[in-house]
């Protein structure tokens, strides 16, 4: 069964991506956790074959959980755009190609959006979700689910961020991701927001 984790314990963080693994660090420091990444560990990446966030992630986590022994935290996220029926949703990295070229990812939703017409910003709406998937060695899982709901904007806006961001502006603000101070985004994102669901369930009190 799912239990919280205990001050000391080392957790896997389900990435071969350095910043991702630094991300998480800091998060779970301050409750006297240390974490060490799958890539670190020499654990494959497996094939994510879910059909929602939620599985994908699981999927991540549990490989890295039974492979090291060890509780293992894995997120996966993506924009969905109400338009264009959720997409991309879970395929939000495929969208950019094996280059990464979100700048073509985000001319692609914008065609999209202009071939239906979508000009008005309540056309427009879209948000970030991000799923966190706490597994344990025995079985045992929890999942996480944080979303930011905003619109979306063209041409892109600001060099912060990653991704999508800026072309993302979260409501109740007028700038995009890509422009807004990165710990402003930080402390908002769709990430933050699943994290502070996991601490709150499953980190040290």
């Amino acid at each position: 069964m799912a239990r919280s984790l205990r001050p000391g314990e080392r957790l896997v963080v389900a990435t071969h991506n350095l910043g991702k693994l630094r991300e998480i660090e800091v998060l779970v420091a301050p409750f006297g956790m240390s974490v060490v990444s799958a890539g670190e560990l020499g654990l494959p990446e497996p094939e994510e074959t879910g059909d929602t966030f939620e599985a994908n992630a699981l999927l991540k986590a549990e490989a890295a959980a039974s492979a090291s022994g060890l509780p293992a935290l894995a997120d996966d996220s993506g924009i969905a755009v109400d338009a264009l029926g959720g997409a991309p949703g879970i395929y939000s990295a495929r969208w950019a190609g094996p280059g990464k070229d979100f700048g073509a990812a985000m001319k692609s939703i914008e065609d999209k959006l202009a071939a239906l017409g979508a000009t008005r910003p309540e056309d427009r709406k879209a948000h970030f979700v991000a799923v966190l998937a706490l597994a344990y060695p025995d079985g045992g899982h929890d999942l996480f689910r944080g979303e930011v709901h905003g619109t979306l904007v063209y041409p892109p806006r600001g060099g912060n961020g990653f991704g999508y961001d800026p072309m993302f502006v979260p409501g109740g603000h007028d700038v995009t991701f890509g422009e807004m101070d990165p710990l402003l985004k930080q402390a908002m994102s769709h990430r933050a927001r699943a994290f502070a669901l996991f601490a709150a369930a499953r980190l040290p009190k």
